[in-house]
C-alpha cells in the first residue's frame, strides 16, 4: 500500500537519452522513467516537484553518461512481485558493458523455462539505466525490445562498449 502520509518527491534531468524522471519517497528512488517509455508511471497528482531531491542520483546519471561511472549507489525501493525483484536484482549483477540474453536470465533467476517471464519482468523494471534492463538481447544476439525505445537501448549498449576499456 502507498505511503500516503509521505510526498513522492520528483525531478527531472537532462540526459542524452532524453528527460529522465525520477521519482521516490523517504529519498529512495523508486522510479525512473524515460519520455514516452512503455509501461512508465506518471507522478502522483499530489507529487512535489524538487530538482534537489535526487541532487545525488543526477549526479550519478552524468557521470554514467560522461562515460566516467560504471556502477550506481542508489538507495531504491522496489514494488513488484518476488519474481519481478529477482529478475530486477539480477539485472545489476550483469556487468557494465556487457549482454546476456533472456534465457540466461531465466537461468540466473532458477527458472530455465521461464524466458518470457523474464522479459516481461524486464519490461517492467521502474528504474532502467541503473537497472541496466538495456543489457538484455535476444539469445541470437539481435537488440530485442526495449521499454525505452529501441534508439535508446542501442545508445547506451554502444556507450558502455565504448567506455568499458
Amino acid at each position: 500500500m502507498p505511503d500516503r502520509a509521505t510526498p513522492v518527491f520528483v525531478t527531472t534531468v537532462a540526459s542524452p537519452i532524453g528527460p529522465l524522471t525520477l521519482m521516490g519517497r523517504h529519498g529512495h528512488l523508486t522510479h525512473l522513467v524515460m519520455e514516452d517509455q512503455a509501461h512508465a508511471t506518471e507522478a502522483p497528482a499530489d507529487s512535489v516537484e524538487d530538482a534537489t531531491a535526487f541532487a545525488e542520483v543526477a549526479d550519478q546519471l552524468a557521470a554514467y553518461f560522461a562515460g566516467e561511472r560504471r556502477t550506481f549507489e542508489v538507495p531504491m525501493t522496489l514494488g513488484g512481485t518476488d519474481f519481478q525483484r529477482r529478475v530486477w536484482a539480477e539485472l545489476s549483477a550483469i556487468p557494465y558493458g556487457e549482454t546476456i540474453s533472456y534465457g540466461e536470465l531465466a537461468r540466473r533467476v532458477g527458472n530455465p523455462k521461464a524466458s518470457r517471464a523474464v522479459g516481461l519482468a524486464n519490461g517492467r523494471n521502474p528504474i532502467a539505466v541503473i537497472i541496466p534492463c538495456h543489457r538484455v538481447v535476444a539469445a541470437d544476439g539481435s537488440l530485442g525490445g526495449y521499454g525505452g525505445g529501441r534508439d535508446r537501448k542501442v545508445h547506451l549498449l554502444e556507450l558502455e562498449r565504448a567506455t568499458r576499456g
